[in-house]
């Protein structure tokens, strides 16, 4: 028996891209936490600590401005968190060299090492979980890409 009501634009729940985006994403995220659970952290915090390690990597000075550039993570939360990973022994920071109000953030050992290891299960477990598309996954990305730059 077909409603009067005409809240909702979709006749069917799985037709509404927004809806399908908050299922998979609670998914992929209560999966990501099983695959960092080992590690003792958090999506954003290893969300950080990878980010650092990769920018360290591809030769750039990381300050928390720009982590929180790079990864989308507001600038409180990021500091939130960078403080969380440096109690944790993960990270230190240090004064910057001509910029008095930043501090350079370095990975200390334990946290390269931490870092290597949970890179290496998230990129498993994304493997496997994206699998799923197929040969679609550069198509996938792009429209991601695309969606990230919403301007709202």
């Amino acid at each position: 028996m077909k409603q009067a009501d005409n809240t909702f634009s979709f006749e069917n729940a799985e037709d509404s891209s927004g809806f399908l985006l908050w299922q998979v994403t609670n998914l992929w995220q209560r999966e990501i936490k099983k695959a960092l659970a080992p590690y003792d952290l958090t999506h954003s915090q290893y969300v950080l600590l990878a980010s650092t390690h990769w920018l360290t990597l591809h030769n750039r000075e990381v300050t928390q401005v720009l982590l929180s550039t790079h990864t989308k993570i507001d600038p409180m939360t990021t500091s939130t968190v960078l403080r969380t990973l440096q109690t944790k022994g993960l990270l230190k920071r240090q004064e910057h060299a001509t910029d008095t109000r930043a501090k350079i953030i370095l990975l200390t050992e334990t946290g390269k090492q931490v870092a290597r290891l949970a890179v290496v299960a998230v990129e498993d477990f994304d493997r496997k979980f994206f699998e799923l598309l197929g040969n679609n996954s550069a198509a996938f990305n792009k429209t991601l890409l695309n969606l990230l730059s919403y301007k709202g």
